[in-house]
């Protein structure tokens, strides 16, 4: 599906194709694989099975807020020549101190998470070769291992390959629970379930569709893809639609499984990633073995994606930020910088790899301390506020060329991204348990 030659990165950087084609997507395969974890499928699952259809419309549109965010990095990248942490630097040092905090604790925190969310299916499938740790620890150094000796060529690939897995298994389930498309179809008008804190939850499933700080890995993929100008804004913008209808078409499927084998039933099942493994139970109980072991192997490639993509994308926006940082004029070209493939050469980005991979090793043993935990809580609800917010800023000023500044409606769609995620912001602060953290 997509052309992951060594030519992209070289010969073809500065080359773009007079149309867009399918033949090089490939950046938005990788986003929407990242950006989709276990947590976005236990969400909508838990959605499904509380409300039924009522929520689809809300799962569209998390698709399109989503498009609008990735969009814009994406067209900062390709019409500047600069990556999002030099638009960022040029914003204040605030932006340093925000970004800097917030990769530390996030990664400390998300490694441990998604190396356990790797392994549960992995010990479901073979409960009997190690116990969750071990399986969770044997992610980790795959994915360290996987990333650290390839470049973006191979990575872009093997998600593609992933990608596959999740896309068949999520549309097979969706097939065998029997939608009911009558009721799916009305679920596309906007209605609010008659519930308390229906608002909440429906911002909360649109907010939670498929990404958080991958949104913003976007830009540098594109770039490590070897698009670095212009003449590949058609072709990064069909790729970018291509990322969310594939996100939509995962987060669809698993509303119709909440809806048909769980609402259906009132059989309830736990958020977080355990409710995937109850949910293979329920599958084994409905459907027989096979298909659970199936679903089983599909919430491994959602999970590992999701792995190797941040081991991957954030270690290359770390590696931009680390070099930004050490030379302060050194803005102009950095987007060449990355399609060279240097960054993912370069020692910030190893680094950055450990630090995901073997701090975290101590949270699967020990449990996530719980000041840690609230810390990270808040600083991942602040980050798309923050990225809806300076996208605005930097898209809609003369650090962008003219032609490509924001129009109205990706003004509108920035906008509502930003106030979506600042509600959602605010509720995420408003409910922790500030008072047992001092």
């Amino acid at each position: 599906m997509a052309d992951t030659t060594d030519k992209t990165v070289t010969g073809e950087a500065n080359s773009a194709p007079r149309k867009s084609s399918w033949r090089y997507i490939g950046p938005g395969i990788v986003v929407a694989a990242t950006g989709v974890g276990a947590g976005d499928l236990v969400a909508t699952l838990i959605a499904g099975s509380n409300f039924g259809y009522t929520l689809l419309w809300a799962a569209v549109i998390g698709c399109l807020v989503k498009i609008s965010l990735a969009e814009a990095a994406g067209r900062w990248h390709l019409s500047t020549g600069s990556t999002l942490f030099d638009g960022w630097a040029s914003l204040g040092r605030w932006t340093t101190w925000f970004f800097a905090v917030y990769v530390v604790i996030w990664g400390f925190v998300y490694g441990a998470a998604a190396m356990s969310s790797s392994a549960l299916p992995l010990q479901a499938l073979f409960p009997d070769v190690m116990d969750l740790e071990g399986w969770a620890i044997a992610c980790g150094l795959v994915g360290l291992v996987f990333v650290w000796f390839n470049k973006y060529a191979v990575f872009e690939k093997v998600m593609t390959v992933l990608v596959g897995v999740m896309f068949v298994v999520t549309v097979y389930l969706a097939i065998r629970v029997t939608p009911n498309l009558p009721d799916a179809f009305a679920g596309l008008l906007p209605v609010l379930p008659d519930e308390k804190d229906s608002i909440l939850n429906t911002l909360g499933l649109i907010g939670g569709v498929g990404g958080t700080i991958t949104l913003a890995a976007y830009g540098y993929w594109v770039n490590a893809k070897g698009w670095t100008n212009t003449g590949w804004m058609k072709v990064m913008r069909l790729d970018n639609r291509v990322a969310y209808i594939t996100t939509g078409i995962f987060v669809v499927a698993m509303l119709f499984v909440g809806a048909e084998l769980l609402h259906s039933a009132d059989v309830a099942i736990a958020s977080g990633d355990k409710g995937l493994v109850q949910l293979s139970d329920i599958l084994e109980d409905e459907y027989g073995s096979a298909t659970a072991k199936f679903f089983l192997i599909g919430f491994f490639a959602t999970s590992f994606t999701s792995l190797i993509g941040v081991w991957h994308g954030v270690s290359l926006m770390f590696a931009d930020f680390v070099a930004r940082y050490r030379d302060r004029e050194a803005a102009a070209g950095s987007g060449q910088e990355v399609a060279s493939g240097s960054r993912e050469r370069s020692w910030p980005f190893r680094v950055y790899l450990l630090w995901l991979t073997f701090p975290p090793m101590v949270l699967l043993f020990q449990g996530q301390p719980f000041r840690l935990v609230i810390l990270y809580g808040v600083l991942g609800a602040a980050f798309l506020p923050f990225l809806a917010g300076t996208l605005m800023w930097l898209l809609n000023t003369s650090r962008t060329p003219r032609e490509w500044r924001n129009g109205p409606l990706s003004n509108a769609m920035l906008a509502i991204a930003g106030l979506l995620f600042l509600v959602l912001c605010v509720k995420q602060i408003w409910d922790q348990p500030w008072s047992e953290f001092f």
